[in-house]
């Protein structure tokens, strides 16, 4: 019961008709920077999560020695 081809055809013609292209063409466009905003969010998140997971492994290093340290 899915839609064919010729059924989203004729959903975009009439789409187009009453949106008209220019108006399609920035809901696209912003819609594309939208996305290109959440990957670069996601890229710089992934970034941070590096960069804290190196320094809580430096952190528990620094730790240990100390501890280490205590116990002598």
């Amino acid at each position: 019961m899915g839609l064919s081809v010729p059924h989203l055809l004729v959903v975009l013609a009439i789409v187009v008709l009453v949106f008209g292209t220019k108006r399609l063409k920035s809901v696209g466009s912003d819609l594309g920077d939208a996305i290109k905003g959440f990957r670069n969010a996601v890229k710089e998140g992934e970034e941070i999560t590096a960069i804290a997971a190196v320094e809580g492994e430096q952190l528990a290093a620094e730790v240990i020695a100390d501890q280490e340290k205590h116990k002598r």
